[in-house]
C-alpha cells in the first residue's frame, strides 16, 4: 500500500500545474493594453513594462505594441489610425471587453491625442489613457480619462483634468521603462496598487516577436531567423544546430519559441552566408511577446556608416534607459573588454543616448573616445565610438561587456559574445532596462 501511494505521489508531482493568472480586486477583469512609441521607437520600449503587467495577473497576449514608420515614409498618420482600430476591435474581441487601456510615449503622445479627438467611437473604445513624456494638452484628449508621467525638464508641462505626475530625475525612454512609472500607471489602470514592480521569474518561458527594419519598423522579410542557446561565459553556440528557425516574412514576426527563463540566447538574422546579424539579450526571466530585433539590409541603413574589416568586431550597445557618462558616480559605466565607454563627450546626459554604435573608426587598431563619431552622434539617441575590438575569432576569448547602471547600488549587468569579424557579421547587444 505504501508503495502505490509512493507512485501515485510521484506521478502527480510530474503533472504540470497550469497557473490561472488572478483577476483584479473587485472581480476586474485586465483589459487589454496597448502601447504606442515614439519617434525611431518600437515595441521593445515596453518590453519591461510587459513583463511587470504579466507577473501582476495580466495575459501575456492581453498586452501589445502598436508600430510603425515614425518618419512616414512608409504610412500616414491615418494608416496608423486605421491599423489601430483594428488592433483594438480584435483585442476587444479576444478579452471579451468593451475598452482597452492605451499608453503612449514621446511623438506617440501626439499621434494618440489626435486619434483620441478624431471621433467619439474611437474615444469610447478608450478606458484610460498614460500619456509618457510626450505632448502637452489643455484638457482631456476626447475626454478620456488620463495619467501624464513627465521626466527631467520643466514641471509646467501639464494635460488640463490629468493626473500629473513628475519624476524630474528620470529621462526620457527611462519614463516608459522604470519601475517608479509602473507604480503610477498600475493602479491608474486598474484601481488597485502592483503585488510587485519587479520581473518576476518563471522557468519556462515563451518568446516571439518581430525581427525589424530600424527605424521604419518594416519587416525584415526574407532574412532567417535562427535561435541559439549560448554558454553564458562565452556567449559560444551550445549546439551547431539552432534550438529553433523561423523564414521572417512582410510583418517581421516570429515565435513563439519555447525557451528557458535564465538562459542565455543568440538571435541570428542570417541575410546571406556573409551577412548576419547576431543579437544578443540577458535572460528574459519572463515570457516575453515584445522582443524586437532590429536589424536592416546588408549595405543599408545606419550600419552601412560602419567601417568594416576582417581584424575588428563592430558592436551596437542598446538599453531602454539613457546612458549618462558626465554624470559621475551619479551616472553609469560600462565597459567592453575591461574598457569605459561612455564619457561626457560621447554620452552626456542632455544627448539621451539607447544606442551606441562601436567599432575601430579608420580601422586603424586604435581606440579614441575623446570625441563621438560625428555621423552616429547627429542621430537621435544615438552614440558613436571609436572602440578598437579585436575579432579574435576563439571561443575562449569573447567580447566582456560591463556595465554598473545608476542607481543600482553596485549592480552589475554582464554578457560575454563571441568577437565575430565585421566585414561578415554585425552584433547587437541589448542590456536590461532594469535592475534586478
Amino acid at each position: 500500500m505504501l508503495r502505490r501511494f509512493v507512485t501515485l505521489l510521484s506521478a502527480l508531482l510530474l503533472v504540470p500545474v497550469m497557473v490561472v493568472p488572478p483577476a483584479h480586486a473587485g472581480g476586474h477583469r485586465p483589459r487589454p493594453v496597448i502601447f504606442v512609441h515614439g519617434f525611431s521607437g518600437s515595441g521593445g520600449q515596453f518590453e519591461t513594462q510587459a513583463r511587470r503587467l504579466a507577473g501582476n495577473g495580466y495575459p501575456a497576449d492581453y498586452i501589445e505594441a502598436h508600430e510603425y514608420d515614425s518618419l512616414f515614409t512608409v504610412n500616414t498618420q491615418e494608416q496608423v489610425f486605421a491599423a489601430l482600430d483594428q488592433r483594438i476591435a480584435r483585442l476587444r474581441k479576444k478579452a471579451e471587453a468593451d475598452q482597452v487601456d492605451l499608453l503612449a510615449h514621446s511623438l506617440g503622445t501626439s499621434l494618440m491625442q489626435t486619434y483620441l479627438r478624431s471621433s467619439p467611437a474611437r474615444a469610447a473604445t478608450v478606458a484610460h489613457y498614460v500619456n509618457l513624456d510626450g505632448a502637452s494638452s489643455a484638457d482631456l484628449p476626447g475626454g478620456v480619462p488620463t495619467l501624464a508621467v513627465w521626466g527631467e525638464g520643466s514641471t509646467e508641462r501639464r494635460i488640463g483634468g490629468a493626473t500629473n505626475v513628475y519624476f524630474s530625475g528620470q529621462s526620457h525612454t527611462q519614463v516608459v521603462t522604470s519601475p517608479e512609472t509602473f507604480a503610477q500607471f498600475y493602479p491608474f489602470l486598474t484601481g488597485r496598487a502592483p503585488r510587485t514592480t519587479a520581473v518576476i521569474p518563471e522557468h519556462h518561458v515563451r518568446l516571439s516577436g518581430r525581427a525589424v527594419l530600424f527605424p521604419t519598423n518594416v519587416g525584415a522579410a526574407g532574412a532567417r531567423l535562427e535561435i541559439y542557446q549560448v554558454d553564458p561565459r562565452t556567449g559560444a553556440r551550445k549546439t551547431r544546430r539552432p534550438a529553433a528557425a523561423y523564414r521572417i516574412g512582410d510583418d517581421g514576426s516570429w515565435g513563439p519559441f519555447k525557451a528557458r527563463g535564465d538562459a542565455h540566447y543568440e538571435f541570428a538574422v542570417v541575410w546571406s552566408r556573409t551577412a548576419v546579424h547576431h543579437l544578443y539579450f540577458q535572460p528574459f526571466r519572463r515570457t516575453d511577446a515584445l522582443v524586437r530585433l532590429l536589424t536592416s539590409r546588408p549595405g543599408e541603413g545606419l550600419a552601412a556608416l560602419i567601417e568594416v574589416g576582417e581584424r575588428h568586431s563592430a558592436l551596437v550597445l542598446n538599453r531602454q534607459k539613457e546612458w549618462w557618462g558626465d554624470q559621475g558616480a551619479a551616472g553609469d559605466s560600462l565597459r567592453v573588454n575591461g574598457r569605459e565607454v561612455l564619457n561626457a563627450a560621447n554620452t552626456p546626459r542632455t544627448k539621451r543616448t539607447i544606442g551606441i554604435f562601436a567599432y575601430d573608426a579608420k580601422r586603424d587598431g586604435v581606440t579614441d573616445l575623446s570625441a563621438p563619431i560625428p555621423q552616429f552622434f547627429a542621430q537621435p539617441f544615438i552614440s558613436g565610438v571609436d572602440l578598437y575590438i579585436p575579432a579574435r575569432g576563439r571561443p575562449d576569448r569573447p567580447i566582456s561587456i560591463v556595465s554598473r547602471p545608476r542607481g543600482g547600488a553596485g549592480h552589475i549587468d554582464a554578457l560575454a559574445i563571441p568577437s565575430w569579424p565585421s566585414n561578415e557579421h554585425r552584433i547587437s547587444a541589448q542590456l536590461d532596462d532594469y535592475v534586478r
